[in-house]
């Protein structure tokens, strides 16, 4: 589903665009989620499919927080690309984008 809204706080509205430049796809979310991202291959090998989905929260307590969480799920994806040291250290590189 294309996504016609973006997230109010410019850190989460990144990282959701972070996943969809993997292929991740967002969907509305119901309550208190602003939305779901998952993963397109959603199989067993990933984690038992455990972390094929993560939900992006309207009004986090903290927000860069969240973004860095989102940011994780993503790039430990075994789909995204192969575990290196430089995308498993999330925050060293919401660090240096900054």
């Amino acid at each position: 589903m294309p996504r016609n809204q973006r997230h109010p706080d410019k850190d989460i509205e990144d990282a959701v665009q972070h996943a969809e430049d993997h292929q991740w796809t967002w969907r509305k979310g119901r309550g208190h989620a602003w939305g779901i991202i998952r993963c397109p291959w959603n199989d067993s090998a990933c984690r038992n499919g455990t972390f094929c989905q993560a939900s992006i929260w309207s009004t986090p307590r903290n927000s860069v927080q969240h973004a860095r969480h989102i940011l994780r799920v993503v790039d430990r994806c075994i789909h995204v690309s192969p575990p290196t040291p430089e995308n498993h250290d999330v925050d060293a590189n919401a660090q240096e984008s900054k």
